[in-house]
């Protein structure tokens, strides 16, 4: 008799070597490293080829990733020109999903005749212009010049100067460059799901993207990071933290960036966002957006047991750098697109169409149609 399980909880759908989530107790391995390993000791480029190749790459791999990423951001034409015509009000994670699929109308620039080496060059060419795309309507959107593309900058570095037309400083670029560790890739979410499902059916890798984005973009995903900031202002300080949360259980309503469907012990990412929120906002003098953060994770582990996930103290460290609250979930997707083209390319390696079977709950069968007029 098949077993029902809504949102597929606790179904094995297939096999992968790239990441594994133990929510038991709380662990997140990329190809064999522990995320505690990686984090602040290898760059998000490396982790590209981690996920990749399954395997860290020596330092002439990692040259030629980094140049195969930093040769491949100039944009075709024709997707500037919709960046430069889209609504200065759209939201940037629609922007990067519509731009995303229009990449596919130029896939004729990408010269090979092997499958592999296609995906491959196509993996890389994703991977590289999505932060461009962010980058650019976010400056565009301001009534801002387009900073000319730059090979001289790994990927963190080189979207924060896009976005601010300048140098950033290396602490900030370390930041973001581990955030974008952190988040490059995470079992079978939503979005990785959405991807592997999509390119299943043999479509085109633009459009497994597209999918892992759309799906990216709810609050119930990658939208969370936002969501945990307009709380924070909210609530506006830590005097309000208490009423305000115990308020909203007595509503019965959701904590942003509190508890995880996976994980039943603390995220193992969430202590080295943390770590950079503290550092942050040190710096800054505004201590309150962590103390405030502090408040509502004790409160929530006390009343309900629950941890804050990788979304409660990234919206910190992202506001923290100064990056506009809109483009927090744009910069997951620029991280966690590596994951997503890594699983697309094992999906293609051996595939199998997902087709899963229903529970049908509707009319016992057997209804006979009335005559419109006599309805």
């Amino acid at each position: 008799m098949a077993v029902t399980s809504r949102g597929l909880e606790g179904i094995v759908a297939s096999t992968t070597r790239l990441s594994d989530v133990r929510g038991d107790i709380g662990q997140l391995i990329y190809a064999g490293y522990d995320i505690n390993e990686l984090a602040s000791k290898v760059s998000f480029e490396e982790v590209i080829h981690l996920l990749w190749h399954d395997r860290l790459p020596n330092r002439s791999e990692l040259k030629f990733m980094e140049e195969q990423l930093r040769t491949s951001r100039e944009l075709p034409e024709g997707v500037i020109e919709f960046i430069q015509h889209a609504p200065k009000d759209a939201l940037p994670i629609d922007v990067l999903r519509t731009a995303v699929s229009m990449l596919g109308l130029y896939d004729q620039d990408l010269i090979g005749e092997d499958p592999l080496d296609l995906n491959r060059a196509r993996a890389k060419s994703i991977t590289a212009k999505v932060g461009v795309i962010v980058a650019y309507f976010h400056r565009i959107r301001q009534g801002k010049s387009l900073p000319p593309i730059r090979t001289d900058l790994g990927e963190a570095a080189h979207f924060l100067y896009l976005i601010t037309g300048e140098e950033p400083g290396p602490e900030a670029v370390k930041t973001l460059d581990t955030a974008y560790v952190l988040h490059a890739d995470h079992g079978f979410n939503a979005s990785t799901f959405s991807a592997r499902v999509t390119v299943s059916t043999l479509t085109d890798m633009y459009s497994a993207v597209t999918s892992a984005v759309g799906t990216l973009k709810g609050p119930l995903h990658g939208g969370a990071n936002e969501e945990v900031i307009h709380m924070l202002q909210e609530i506006g300080s830590i005097e309000n933290v208490d009423a305000w949360i115990h308020e909203k259980l007595r509503q019965k309503q959701k904590i942003m960036g509190i508890g995880h469907r996976v994980y039943k012990v603390l995220d193992p990412r969430a202590p080295h966002l943390k770590a950079m929120a503290i550092k942050l906002t040190e710096e800054l003098g505004e201590s309150k957006w962590i103390a405030m953060s502090e408040r509502i994770a004790e409160i929530m582990f006390k009343e309900k047991g629950l941890n804050a996930n990788v979304d409660f103290y990234s919206a910190t460290v992202y506001y923290s750098l100064g990056i506009p609250t809109d483009l927090f979930t744009p910069i997951f997707a620029i991280a966690r697109t590596a994951g997503w083209v890594g699983h697309v390319l094992e999906q293609l390696s051996d595939n199998r169409l997902f087709r899963p079977s229903s529970e049908y709950v509707g009319h016992t069968p057997g209804k006979k149609v009335v005559p419109i007029d006599q309805r």
